[in-house]
């Protein structure tokens, strides 16, 4: 059986979660997807940026992360889980 797409197991993962960020999706996915081509940073925030404009999740707050690096944490409210869960099995 092949692996559901990045963008179903990001959102799938968000709704596991209370918040996340970039960095907190990578180390949970890393296992299983970390040979896919938009397995970087970059793809990974597209997933969350286009999962808010969706409405699925929202932006919680800022942090830096150890490299000094802003992070901005998503979380899926309670609708946006149901959607998720309702479409992604």
């Amino acid at each position: 059986m092949s692996k559901r797409p990045l963008n179903f197991a990001v959102l799938k993962y968000m709704t596991t979660v209370d918040v996340a960020c970039v960095d907190d999706v990578m180390a949970a996915l890393e296992d299983e997807y970390s040979d896919w081509k938009m397995f970087k940073p970059s793809g990974i925030l597209e997933v969350l940026m286009t999962g808010e404009k969706n409405d699925l999740l929202v932006e919680d707050h800022y942090e830096y992360n150890k490299n000094g690096e802003l992070m901005i944490y998503y979380r899926a409210p309670e609708e946006g889980r149901a959607t998720i869960n309702s479409y992604i099995k």
